[in-house]
């Protein structure tokens, strides 16, 4: 293998495993929610020029690079892995294997729910057969994990916190979380800050506005033309601008915003996208995250 043109820990590399269903479609979207650049399925033996091809772009704007392995790989290439990312730690690339587990009883429940079909079902098994083989196939790769995560009581908003929190941060950086939500469903509980967009005009009562969503053109127009609404923008945006230098200054590393509405799809959905704009000009990592959308 040739060295990839990159210096030694400038690259990131996440492989992110683990048995289907258990969360590795969630996975892989967050992290390219944190500019992870993203494949999923690749082979291990192509995984060394996926490397050396992305970091060597010229600007670096690729420097945290994130690649799915499941049982949909052969057998062969699984038991690759294990030299290849040897190989990577060579030339100096800073990888973290991150396998995905979840009960046996979790993963029927989660395939009847969603009636997809497991990979390993075409070959004429039943759902707790194909299980019982993906773990055979997938023992290798789960012994050489740097870290084993357990989601069986974890659901889509958990995990998502759990690897923008633990896996796609960078060192010395301020992660942001703007997230939308209806406080009919509950406020988060791992908010930082929440505020409550509930006074303002309310686009619901527009017929042809209400099966839109903030993010929708028709929507933000309606919206920005309301002066208490871009008030309200303009106070939050002044009050965050001056208190999360402070968090970062003492040294923390993530913080959630959350704004909610009544039914969490207009008026909070445009406001968390307004505020991740503004703050994506002096912060690295920050996301936007619409509980009720997704």
């Amino acid at each position: 293998m040739s060295e990839p043109a990159t210096s030694p820990g400038k690259t990131r590399l996440i492989v992110v495993s683990g048995l289907s269903g258990s969360g590795k479609s969630v996975a892989l979207r967050t992290l390219e929610d944190l500019d992870y650049y993203c494949v999923d399925n690749l082979p291990s033996a192509l995984m060394p020029a996926f490397v050396r091809a992305v970091s060597e772009d010229a600007d670096g704007l690729h420097p945290r690079l994130a690649v799915g392995v499941d049982v949909r790989n052969r057998a062969d290439d699984l038991y690759r892995l294990p030299g290849v990312l040897a190989s990577l730690a060579e030339v100096g690339i800073d990888y973290e294997l991150v396998f995905l587990d979840t009960r046996d009883d979790t993963l029927i429940k989660r395939y009847s729910e969603t009636r997809r079909r497991h990979p390993l079902s075409a070959d004429g098994l039943g759902l707790a057969d194909a299980i019982a083989l993906e773990r055979k196939l997938m023992r290798q790769v789960a012994a050489i994990a740097d870290r084993v995560i357990d989601t069986s009581d974890l659901n889509v908003h958990q995990l998502r916190r759990l690897v923008i929190g633990e896996l796609g941060m960078s060192a010395g950086s301020l992660t942001l979380l703007f997230e939308s939500f209806a406080y009919k469903h509950g406020v988060p509980t791992d908010a930082d800050f929440v505020f409550d967009a509930r006074c303002l005009p309310n686009p619901h009562w527009n017929p042809q506005l209400r099966p839109l969503s903030g993010r929708d053109a028709p929507v933000r127009q309606w919206l920005e033309a309301q002066a208490d609404v871009m008030l309200f923008h303009d106070n939050l945006r002044d009050f965050l601008d001056t208190w999360l230098t402070r968090f970062e200054s003492e040294g923390r590393s993530y913080v959630t915003i959350c704004i909610g509405c009544t039914g969490g799809r207009h008026r909070s959905v445009h406001l968390v996208e307004r505020l991740a704009e503004h703050f994506r000009q002096n912060y690295e990592q920050v996301l936007s995250y619409h509980r009720e959308l997704e």
